[in-house]
């Protein structure tokens, strides 16, 4: 896919820039696997960058294939002061397989990608030894929603599916659930509101209502549940 030809078909990033409470609750989760050289794929506008950075990474590249997000993410990496970020116009295709990272993350990015397989094949070789390669994502494809077919998504993933997708190589050290209560916001939404793209009114709620209920029940319940599914591989060699 040319990253001159590609354009994300979503209009969600500027609502869902708002979830700061989920934001910051993911963060918490993968900002321990965070260090060195990183690449963040799909970064879009930013909106995640300034929750993950560090500023103990030695380099970070915000990758992302659409033009025009990509220009707005030159302007919002300024002025959210993360001068060190280096934007990056494109996918995996422009880097060199000698150019290597510590940590490859993708959130909200995967389910996009049509051939997810050969994606996360491309990253790994990206990837230093020991390595930590982070996938957050929409969990279930059962939950799919006219919404999701609005902003693109190929799929939704399960622990299966994940661990199908990751070799050998990419020992896993966390696959979990995550948010239980927004869970059922999202079953509520599929079987009786079939909304195609939520309000901002909806988005307050679920972000300051039931992300903080989910951080204590995720715990509470093993992370067996929830609309979103993390995993953390380590690449083993």
């Amino acid at each position: 896919m040319a990253s001159d030809r590609f354009q994300y078909p979503g209009q969600e990033l500027e609502i869902f820039a708002k979830a700061r409470t989920w934001k910051k609750y993911f963060t918490a989760l993968i900002y321990p696997y965070i260090k060195g050289h990183v690449l963040e794929v799909g970064a879009g506008t930013g909106n995640n960058t300034k929750y993950l950075y560090r500023e103990s990474c030695q380099k970070w590249v915000c990758l992302e294939p659409d033009q025009s997000l990509a220009a707005s993410l030159t302007a919002a990496l300024k002025s959210h002061g993360l001068t060190y970020c280096e934007p990056r116009l494109g996918t995996l295709d422009v880097f060199a397989e000698t150019c290597v990272f510590d940590t490859i993350i993708y959130i909200d990015v995967l389910e996009h990608i049509r051939g997810d397989n050969e994606e996360i094949k491309k990253a790994l070789k990206l990837l230093k030894r020991n390595g930590h390669l982070i996938i957050l994502s929409p969990a279930h494809n059962w939950l799919m929603t006219p919404f999701d077919e609005a902003i693109g998504h190929c799929r939704r993933y399960n622990k299966s599916m994940l661990k199908k997708l990751l070799p050998p190589t990419a020992e896993i050290i966390r696959l979990d659930y995550l948010d239980c209560a927004g869970l059922l916001a999202s079953i509520g939404n599929k079987l009786l509101l079939k909304s195609s793209m939520p309000t901002e009114g909806q988005i307050f709620f679920w972000d300051r209502v039931l992300v903080p209920a989910s951080t204590i029940l995720d715990r509470l319940i093993w992370h067996r549940a929830g609309k979103s599914i993390l995993s953390i591989c380590r690449k083993s060699e």
